[in-house]
C-alpha cells in the first residue's frame, strides 16, 4: 500500500505531523456559507468527532452516490464540486464528504496509514446515513487518494451498503483483495492522467475482469488527473454507468 501512495508525490512535496482538524473547520467556514446547490449535514465518527458532509437531494432521485475526494482538498472542490451538482441535476441524489486531511504541504506519507482509519469510518458513516435519508443502497465515487482510501475501505468492510463503486485517477493497480469483487467497478481515467494511472490501466483491467457485469474501464479523451475542462464528459460517463448498474 504504501508503494501505491508514494505514486502520489507527483502532487504534493513536503512532510506533515498530525491530522489537521482545525483545517476541515476553516473549510467548513468557508464553503457552507457559500453553497448553492445541497446543504451541509454534520456526520460523526466512531469517534464522536463531527464532520462535514454536502447533501445535495435529486428532484427526482434514481438513485444515491457517496463522493469522495482526493489529497488535501474539500467536499466542493474542484472536480468533486462539479460532479456532486452535475450528477444531483442528472438524477442522482449525492453526498459529498470530507475525508481526513494534514496540512497544506503534507505529502502522501503522512495521509498512510495514520489517515486511513478513520478515512475508513467516515466512508462508512456517509453510506449507512445515504441509504437511510434515500432508501437507496447508494454508489461510491472516489477520486485520487480518495480512490485508495475506498480501496481500503473495501478491503476492511465486509458488510457494505454500496452497490457500485466508481473509481477515478487511481495511481497503480487495485488490491488483491479486490479480484472478485461482489460488486460492479467503474475505473476512469483521464488521457494525460498521472503516469502511474495510465501506465496501470491494463493492470485495472485485468482486475475488472474478475468483477461482475458492468464493470469496465474509461478513459477520458484528452483529460488530466483532475478533468479540468472535461467535467461534462466525465458526469455524463458516471450516468451512463450507473444508470446501467443502478437499475
Amino acid at each position: 500500500m504504501i508503494s501505491r501512495l508514494a505514486l502520489l508525490l507527483a502532487i504534493v512535496v513536503l512532510p506533515a505531523a498530525a491530522q489537521d482538524y482545525a483545517r476541515e473547520r476553516r473549510w467548513a467556514d468557508e464553503v457552507v456559507p457559500t453553497l448553492v446547490v445541497g446543504d451541509a449535514v454534520w456526520l460523526e465518527t466512531t469517534s464522536g468527532r463531527k464532520f462535514l458532509a454536502i447533501h445535495a437531494p435529486a428532484a427526482k432521485p434514481r438513485g444515491a452516490v457517496v463522493i469522495v475526494h482526493g489529497i488535501g482538498v474539500h467536499p466542493d472542490h474542484g472536480v468533486i464540486g462539479a460532479l456532486r451538482t452535475r450528477l444531483t441535476d442528472l438524477g442522482w441524489t449525492t453526498l459529498s464528504i470530507q475525508m481526513p486531511v494534514q496540512a497544506s504541504d503534507a505529502r502522501s506519507e503522512a495521509y498512510y496509514p495514520k489517515l486511513f482509519p478513520e478515512a475508513i469510518d467516515r466512508i462508512a458513516r456517509a453510506g449507512a446515513w445515504l441509504a437511510g435519508q434515500s432508501g437507496k443502497r447508494p454508489a461510491l465515487v472516489s477520486h485520487s487518494l480518495g480512490s485508495w482510501m475506498a480501496n481500503e475501505y473495501f478491503d476492511t468492510t465486509a458488510d457494505s451498503p454500496f452497490v457500485a463503486w466508481a473509481c477515478l485517477g487511481l495511481t497503480g493497480g487495485y488490491s488483491l483483495a479486490t479480484w472478485f469483487s461482489p460488486r460492479p467497478i467503474l475505473d476512469v481515467y483521464g488521457e494525460n492522467d498521472l503516469e502511474p494511472s495510465v501506465s496501470a490501466a491494463w493492470r485495472r483491467r485485468v482486475t475488472l475482469a474478475t468483477a461482475p457485469e458492468g464493470s469496465r474501464q474509461a478513459m477520458i479523451a484528452g483529460a488530466d488527473h483532475f478533468y479540468a475542462g472535461k467535467e461534462e464528459e466525465l458526469s455524463r460517463t458516471l450516468d451512463a454507468w450507473l444508470s446501467e448498474v443502478l437499475r
